[in-house]
């Protein structure tokens, strides 16, 4: 199989690869196309049909399994594919698992690790929020197989838990260079940060915002959550809930990114560090991953509004 994922300028591809999306569309010179996204456990590509109307084109949906054969080119330092000819694939061309994109790292390493750290909380009430989610086994499940985003970052099965897990080191490593950092509440802030991701995003193969997500978003449902655990647990204090709340409610850290408070407290703003810094990067290892060995400039990228490429070996 040809993956999304080795694809190089030039290449002739015919394969099978998941449908995302199709989307029709009409370019500025009013000539219709339509814009559609490809997947494998590799990745997700951009894909063009520039001539729907050809006989080559077959019937197909989002979300059906379909043989491509196409070109690779280059659009803004990243791999396009122009399709040429495509159809639904029957049932028995392709197996399912070859079409997510996974964690590269053990889920269940990754989850020990996590409530290794988080079993250092020593706060009562927190510790029983702790408890309460992630020792629910249905829980820990789809957390464990769950996305954190749609594209962006981490858009991949354990996703969620690799972000979730890198956050909570972050805020680990602050709260030890900053003791004034009350290390309990941004630990809890951490964990649960995007716990709303379990119902903004639908589960794969779709990968995509339910009507929740498109509604309320991940951060509204977060903090829903928590703050029904925490009126759940008897004599939880109001005001560590509302502070707890408040580093969910503002872990994007500006209005214009989502959040719908700007960081009013220590921890609310350690966690927004940590946040961001981890899903950055991540975008930045996936888009020089991306361009395979292409060690040049890879094109201006609207995310970190630069031209970029990989830095020199050593």
């Amino acid at each position: 199989m040809k993956y999304i994922g080795t694809f190089r300028e030039g290449d002739r591809v015919s394969d099978i690869y998941l449908c995302k999306q199709r989307q029709q569309a009409v370019s500025k010179s009013g000539k219709a196309y339509e814009n559609v996204k490809l997947q494998d456990k590799t990745g997700i590509v951009d894909a063009k049909i520039w001539d729907p109307g050809s006989s080559g084109i077959g019937d197909f949906d989002a979300m059906d399994y379909v043989h491509i054969t196409g070109e690779v080119t280059m659009f803004q330092g990243s791999p396009q594919l122009n399709i040429k000819r495509v159809r639904r694939a029957d049932a028995d061309e392709y197996l399912p698992e070859d079409y997510l994109p996974c964690t590269k790292k053990d889920p269940e390493q990754m989850f020990t690790e996590l409530r290794a750290v988080l079993d250092t909380v020593e706060n009562t009430y927190l510790r029983s929020l702790i408890t309460k989610y992630f020792d629910d086994e249905s829980f820990v499940k789809a957390f464990k197989q769950h996305s954190a985003a749609k594209t962006v970052h981490h858009g991949f099965v354990g996703g969620l838990l690799e972000h979730t897990l890198s956050v909570v080191k972050m805020c680990d490593y602050f709260a030890s260079c900053y003791p004034y950092l009350k290390r309990d509440l941004l630990l809890t802030a951490a964990a649960f940060h995007d716990v709303g991701k379990l119902k903004e995003l639908s589960a794969f193969p779709e990968n995509d915002y339910t009507d929740d997500g498109q509604l309320l978003g991940h951060i509204v449902m977060g903090y829903e959550l928590v703050g029904y655990a925490c009126r759940s647990i008897k004599g939880f204090p109001k005001r560590l809930a509302s502070e707890l709340q408040h580093c969910i409610l503002a872990h994007h850290g500006e209005l214009e990114y989502g959040s719908p408070k700007k960081p009013a407290i220590p921890e609310a703003l350690a966690l927004n560090l940590a946040d961001n810094a981890d899903a950055r990067l991540e975008s930045m290892r996936e888009l020089v991953e991306g361009a395979g060995e292409n060690n040049g400039w890879l094109g201006f990228n609207k995310l970190f509004d630069s031209n970029v490429r990989r830095s020199t070996e050593l």
